[in-house]
């Protein structure tokens, strides 16, 4: 027995697949023992779906990403940053015009000519106003010292309840891997956890309860690099085959306990799996050469491997940082939305040519919004930390080319742009979210395939809010 576990353990150290270690993190029982069940992968499991997280690290200002561009809109907003020099001249707007607005037009940043064609092909819809709260909250409620998130303005308080979708107390856990918990029957017979993350460092967001992430570098490394196995090579020398028909004989004996048998099931499946990703994909679309389009790049190679794989659903999250914009806003936020927004045009691109645009479902979130009243003045002009902001929604699947949220204090779903006006909880224009990050997430979620009754239990507030579905899917 000592024998077999030195071997095991020498064994384990040569799979440097970064799914073997990953899964190791509980030991690897939970996901090895659920194989066994009797998964038949009928109903909707048969369906490949996908949720892509874009986040935006440091808090976008989506004031500057989405503007009115009427009269009297862009009049408060003007208003409000002109002064100091924040605004996007009215002339530089990328207009629009949502039907839910009643024919009043808006304008996306002039960098965002990719998704603005997006949103013209009816692909990219709006979440307006969404941030993170314990119950539907106005400014009276809010200057009488009602319910509200913890920590709000921090960075790293609101960048986990965005993560967690949860404001009132901290978890251990995120959506997206409380999600893949509740989802893991879709998915039966996987050779990869559902979830992969692109970026380095701890990310609650991906972390379940039973669901851990594989951790995958991005382009330019190739897709069989990042998953190789040392030792096991594609073609063997007579050595390297003794010692995996040793590996294996070993592995096959003593399954009778628990944890040697998920061990035994790690080990085949990161071997497996190295096997089907011997090859390098090559996709149809040309990425750009960006942090985000080298991340946005490599998911879409996993994607292409999603039936060798067995898998219908897949979680995947993606980040760029730099978005924390307190000063030189107007050329850093400039430069930012280039590369999201032609990072996020290649990749739905890549998915129709893959077949899957009507699968795969990209959103950003990010800390939160910034101050309508500006830091700062002239070339040096930023903005500092607030609350509600905007969010996009990518993909065949998406009502696109449309607004989505729930009214403001004005009965529409965009908030009223005036500091210290009815939507602002202070006075430099930090405005009151009127959508909570449950109701954004449920209604993905719920396209992804989690019942109504898992709802709950994947957002354990979801019932202080009127709705948990927002509509911006089919």
């Amino acid at each position: 027995m000592a024998d077999r576990r030195e071997f095991l353990k020498t064994s384990c150290a040569a799979l440097t697949m970064t799914a073997m270690a990953t899964q190791m993190r509980h030991f690897g029982l939970i996901n090895a023992l659920a194989q066994e069940k009797d998964f038949d992968g009928s109903g909707d499991g048969g369906n490949y779906k996908a949720l892509v997280c874009v986040f935006l690290s440091g808090g976008n200002d989506s004031n500057n990403t989405v503007i009115p561009n009427y009269d009297a809109g862009y009049g408060q907003y003007s208003a409000a940053r002109s002064p100091q020099g924040l605004a996007i001249p009215r002339a530089n707007l990328l207009s629009i015009t949502p039907p839910a607005m009643n024919g009043d037009a808006y304008g996306f940043h002039p960098s965002m000519a990719e998704m603005h064609t997006l949103w013209n092909q009816n692909k990219l819809a709006v979440v307006t106003n969404v941030g993170t709260l314990m119950q539907p909250l106005t400014r009276a409620q809010y200057q009488s010292g009602a319910a509200r998130p913890m920590q709000l303005f921090s960075h790293s308080n609101q960048v986990e309840q965005f993560k967690t979708a949860i404001s009132n107390y901290s978890s251990s856990t995120g959506w997206g891997g409380r999600l893949a918990d509740r989802t893991a029957n879709l998915n039966g017979g996987a050779a990869i956890p559902m979830i992969s993350q692109l970026s380095t460092g701890a990310n609650v967001y991906t972390v379940g309860n039973s669901s851990t992430p594989l951790i995958v570098a991005p382009s330019p490394t190739p897709l069989n690099q990042v998953l190789a196995l040392n030792g096991f090579p594609v073609t063997p020398t007579a050595e390297e085959t003794a010692r995996r028909t040793a590996m294996d004989n070993i592995r096959a004996a003593d399954l009778n306990y628990s944890m040697t048998q998920a061990a035994s099931v790690i080990t085949q499946q990161a071997i497996n799996v190295s096997q089907q990703l011997s090859t390098d994909p090559v996709l149809t679309v040309t990425f750009p050469n960006t942090v985000l389009g080298n991340q946005l790049k490599q998911v879409a190679k996993l994607m292409k491997f999603r039936t060798q794989l067995n898998m219908s659903r897949q979680v995947f999250y993606v980040q760029l940082g730099g978005f924390d914009t307190h000063s030189g806003q107007l050329a850093n936020q400039a430069s930012l939305w280039t590369q999201v927004s032609q990072a996020l045009k290649a990749f739905y691109d890549e998915t129709v040519a893959q077949g899957i645009s009507d699968n795969v479902t990209s959103f950003t979130m990010s800390d939160f919004n910034r101050t309508l009243n500006p830091a700062g003045s002239g070339s040096g002009v930023g903005s500092d930390h607030a609350w509600g902001g905007h969010h996009f929604v990518m993909g065949g699947a998406v009502l696109g080319g449309n607004f989505y949220g729930r009214p403001t204090s004005n009965g529409s779903i965009f908030p009223t742009l005036v500091t210290a006006g009815p939507d602002d909880a202070e006075t430099r224009g930090r405005i009151i979210p009127s959508v909570s990050v449950e109701q954004y997430a449920a209604t993905l979620a719920r396209w992804f395939g989690l019942s109504n009754t898992d709802i709950p239990l994947v957002f354990p507030n979801i019932n202080a809010f009127s709705s948990s579905n927002l509509g911006f899917m089919v």
